[in-house]
């Protein structure tokens, strides 16, 4: 098949990769310009167009894809279909009109739970066991098409969001060669999404990582699991900001766990302090200092003096 691959980001590379060791032609990549970054403003490409590179396939960045001159070259390359991963700008019709087979979205939930801009990380968020890919037909509406096949993960206990991205990236690479394989042989098969079991994923902001200490501990865990490598959670600390990268669920029968109030230090150990939540406690293992490096809990408490009873956040 003659393939026109559309993404962005670092979850869109193992695809694109996949399908060009596959036997597919991959006869153009389109994704995002290239961004200013670091105080030198120097352009970096993205990801994809790096790979795409490597790849020897031809790249091409317009600003908006939705303009006639995108439109007609895409239509020049007469695709038998359109893959897109992360893309990052919304398809016009006239797009997913083009391809022979579609335009097919690879997409980093179990639709239709999860659509949107961040279903991998409110999955880890909202205590999800597993979660998975989907491959789907592309539409006018926001990750709504009909569904082709799904993979499934499982969350381990331990994932954030950047070792969940890795495991869907990979999952996804595996899926659209078999997905590709279905639409070529006419045995893809089409299944409506349930609206009414959709959630939406929203848009990830700094303030969601903002630890409110009156809330369970187990949530607040997740949420930091979730919010690695971006936002990422934090509170205030001596009245300094500090980002929480690594935490667990307290354990045990100390009763200050029981009687301390949400956000005062019922623990310090040499390796660890324990902050009250509303249900249970936290305890902190992994701490980013304000205008510091990331680092265990162990070499901050030595350059830093916290002491039971005293409160933590704002």
């Amino acid at each position: 098949m003659k393939i026109v691959y559309m993404g962005t980001p670092d979850f869109a590379v193992g695809s694109l990769e996949s399908i060009a060791k596959s036997g597919h032609e991959v006869s153009l990549v389109i994704t995002q310009p290239d961004k200013a970054k670091g105080r030198s403003n120097k352009l970096v490409p993205t990801p994809v167009k790096q790979a795409a590179t490597k790849l020897g396939i031809e790249v091409f960045q317009p600003g908006k894809i939705k303009e006639a001159d995108s439109i007609e070259k895409i239509k020049k390359q007469k695709p038998d279909a359109i893959v897109v991963a992360a893309y990052g700008q919304i398809l016009p019709e006239s797009i997913l009109e083009i391809p022979k087979y579609g335009c097919i979205n690879i997409h980093a939930s179990l639709l239709p739970k999860y659509r949107g801009a961040a279903p991998i990380e409110w999955s880890i968020i909202d205590g999800c066991e597993k979660t998975g890919v989907t491959t789907m037909y592309m539409e006018k509406g926001l990750d709504t098409g009909d569904m082709i096949e799904k993979s499934e993960v499982v969350i381990a206990p331990d994932d954030t969001g950047e070792t969940l991205h890795d495991k869907l990236a990979d999952a996804g690479a595996k899926l659209i060669i078999s997905t590709l394989k279905a639409l070529e042989d006419g045995t893809a098969v089409r299944t409506k999404q349930n609206d009414e079991e959709s959630t939406y994923a929203h848009m990830l902001t700094k303030e969601l990582g903002k630890l409110d200490f009156n809330m369970p501990a187990v949530k607040l865990e997740r949420l930091i699991r979730g919010l690695i490598p971006w936002p990422c959670a934090y509170t205030v600390i001596d009245g300094k900001t500090a980002k929480i990268l690594k935490a667990r669920v307290a354990n045990g029968e100390n009763e200050a766990y029981k009687e301390g109030k949400p956000g005062e230090i019922v623990e310090v150990t040499k390796k660890s302090f324990t902050v009250k939540c509303k249900e249970g406690a936290l305890t902190v293992l992994s701490i980013q200092p304000e205008g510091k490096k990331a680092m265990d809990t162990a070499a901050y408490l030595n350059g830093n003096k916290l002491c039971v009873h005293t409160f933590v956040g704002e």
